[in-house]
């Protein structure tokens, strides 16, 4: 295995662990931006008020985009498993 195999691997397994990253941060964090706008334009200072939309957007978006992020983190195990041989020899 060349170094060159190693970083491609690498490479695309932290694209992929960006991808799945972003759909779930992004979300969350324009949420957050949304209700700290409310909260500055109200003068509320509740902790719990930026928290509680955070947390059901984020499992929103883990229960609408869960099984495409698993089938790609799947896809792309079996496609490593798959090239073993070809990588080693």
């Amino acid at each position: 295995m060349t170094p060159e195999t190693v970083l491609t691997i690498m490479q695309q397994t932290l694209q992929i662990i960006t991808i799945m990253i972003a759909i779930i941060l992004l979300p969350a964090l324009f949420v957050g931006l949304i209700v700290s706008m409310f909260q500055a334009a109200t003068s509320i200072n509740e902790q719990t008020l930026s928290f509680i939309p955070k947390l059901l957007v984020t499992i929103l978006v883990l229960v609408i985009a869960g099984p495409w992020m698993l089938s790609l983190i799947t896809g792309y195990a079996r496609r490593l498993f798959e090239d073993i041989p070809f990588l080693i020899g």
